[in-house]
């Protein structure tokens, strides 16, 4: 299993590199006799290529979106960090290296870095990647009128955040292309982890030319540009997505397949079906089915930094009450959940930030914010009473928890029915919706009690409290806190690590007090792969890489 420790770069560390240097397949279709005969000889003479080097994946769902600034999930991530690339890319190790950057400067005072683009940086369609591209794109990323959830991590640069909120312009975004393959950008602090966000997928370029002519470039293969290490070759919606190998990628001598070819089901038994047939390379384990595969010897499991957590809504009842929430967060038996339900070696979460964050002395930052949010059903109860009191309830208000069209999140969801019924007395109920509908929902604040979940978009904890101040698009739980949005405010701009960290501890213990959320159970990547299927990379982050990813 990968060590957070091998990709959350301390601050020191990040600067050194600056310095040095000046972010759902299956066995193949076997068509032989027509393989062996139209293609095996001019395969070999190309170097083996062959039907062996296809990999079917499943994606899950169709893709938000392919337009960087737009497509912030995990169903996004997984095709567009393929298909392409920012000026940093997360390596084998999870650590940024060169990507359509060979190099970059940072200023002695650690605010300015400027990053020099490779000459062969190219598109798909030949063009050359350009510094204009990078402003651009990251322009886009903060515009207002974008609307991107993501913009939160342009936050950083100068005046990106005057600029999202509608307090000031483009132009005083602190991006510039000094020259086509120079480009620039001054944040509002030093950033020790800077390297590591400008790997997430939000900032990737867009190539300007093709997006001016076509606002709907990214919406179907045919008018898609890449400049990573595959292309889109074929997308039908809802159904399947073909990339192939980008012959324009400067590093396209690296990648050993030939076309990842991603199916989109929802449901992870016909994923597991689907690879028992041989339609698919790998697959996720069904939780019935957990107990008896999950310790194969073509098990794959790496560490993921996320939770797995659950909302509540203050803007409606009876959740505007903070005993309330609490009772019903400490009426939950995580351990339960990831022991009986899950069942796939998730640790389950009594706080909120993942373990796997190196803290400047070099401890882990779980270890020392310790456990904030531990099942107690005696002292919930009591909490429900007195917070019905402090409402002036007899009876609790209806409480409708929603999760989105999934079958382990509707077995979590069932479960928690169950424990709040036995912990607390409370008949709760259960809707889901499909995940489109669900996730606007959500943001729309429209759901009184619904599931969520955090992927770590880059390797710093700052990444998942700063979800929770007043004004974040993330937050969707209609909780305020001044002295909260304070120490958030405070740890984004403190260049003392050892006090910055002090910050976070304290913001955590703040978000466990007040209880808008509440956890479940951390992440992992568990997955099968077929025999022969080898180096694909599962970023703790949340970005699945199959730059070096192998089909023998």
């Amino acid at each position: 299993m990968k060590k957070y420790g091998l990709w959350l770069l301390l601050p020191a560390l990040l600067l050194f590199l600056a310095a040095c240097t000046t972010s759902s397949g299956s066995e193949e279709k076997e068509d032989t006799d027509e393989a062996e005969t139209d293609t095996g000889e001019a395969a070999e003479d190309e170097g083996g290529d062959s039907e062996d080097d296809v990999l079917y994946m499943n994606n899950g769902e169709e893709p938000t979106s392919l337009d960087p600034p737009i497509g912030f999930d995990s169903v996004s991530w997984e095709v567009l960090n393929n298909l392409m690339e920012g000026l940093t890319r997360l390596g084998q190790d999870d650590t940024p290296q060169p990507g359509m950057a060979e190099d970059w400067d940072v200023s002695d005072d650690g605010k300015t870095y400027t990053f020099h683009l490779r000459d062969d940086a190219n598109w798909s369609n030949g063009d050359p990647v350009t510094a204009g591209d990078f402003a651009y794109a990251w322009r886009k990323l903060l515009d207002p009128e974008t609307g991107s959830s993501a913009a939160f991590l342009g936050y950083f640069i100068e005046g990106g955040e005057a600029y999202n909120a509608g307090d000031g312009s483009a132009e005083d975004v602190a991006v510039k292309a000094v020259d086509e393959k120079t480009f620039e950008v001054t944040l509002k602090s030093p950033t020790g982890f800077f390297l590591h966000i400008v790997s997430n997928p939000a900032f990737f370029p867009v190539n300007q030319e093709v997006a001016e002519n076509n606002p709907e470039w990214h919406t179907e293969a045919d008018s898609f540009v890449a400049n990573g290490p595959f292309e889109l070759e074929s997308w039908t919606h809802d159904k399947e997505m073909i990339l192939t190998r980008n012959t324009e990628y400067w590093d396209s001598d690296t990648v050993k397949l030939d076309e990842v070819n991603w199916v989109m089901v929802d449901d992870v038994n016909t994923e597991y079906q689907m690879y028992e047939s041989g339609e698919l390379d790998v697959t996720e384990i069904p939780s019935e089915m957990a107990e008896q595969r999950i310790d194969g010897d073509d098990v794959v499991i790496d560490d993921q930094a996320g939770v797995y957590f659950y909302r509540f809504n203050l803007g409606e009842e009876p959740f505007q009450n903070q005993k309330i929430r609490k009772a019903f967060a400490l009426s939950v038996n995580q351990d339960d959940i990831v022991n009986y339900v899950t069942k796939n070696k998730e640790k389950a979460a009594n706080a909120f930030v993942s373990p796997g964050f190196t803290s400047p002395s070099g401890d882990d930052f779980r270890d020392v914010n310790g456990d904030l949010v531990n099942f107690d059903p005696e002292k919930a109860k009591q909490l429900l009473e007195e917070g019905m009191e402090e409402e002036g309830y007899d009876e609790l208000p209806p409480v409708t928890l929603t999760y989105n069209t999934d079958e382990q999140h509707k077995a979590i969801a069932e479960t928690m029915q169950n424990m709040f019924s036995e912990n607390l007395g409370i008949d709760v109920e259960l809707a889901n919706t499909e995940w489109n509908v669900f996730l606007e929902d959500q943001k729309e604040l429209n759901l009184q009690f619904s599931r969520s979940s955090f992927l770590f978009d880059y390797g710093d904890p700052i990444n998942f409290l700063e979800s929770f101040i007043t004004d974040s698009t993330m937050n969707r739980t209609d909780w305020s806190n001044e002295e909260y949005d304070e120490l958030i405010a405070q740890a984004k701009q403190e260049s003392d690590e050892e006090k910055r960290w002090e910050l976070m501890y304290d913001a955590e213990e703040m978000l466990a007090e007040a209880m808008p959320i509440f956890p479940i159970h951390y992440y992992n990547h568990v997955f099968i792969h077929k025999e022969g299927v080898d180096n694909i990379v599962r970023h703790p982050v949340g970005y699945l890489e199959l730059k070096w990813a192998e089909k023998n």
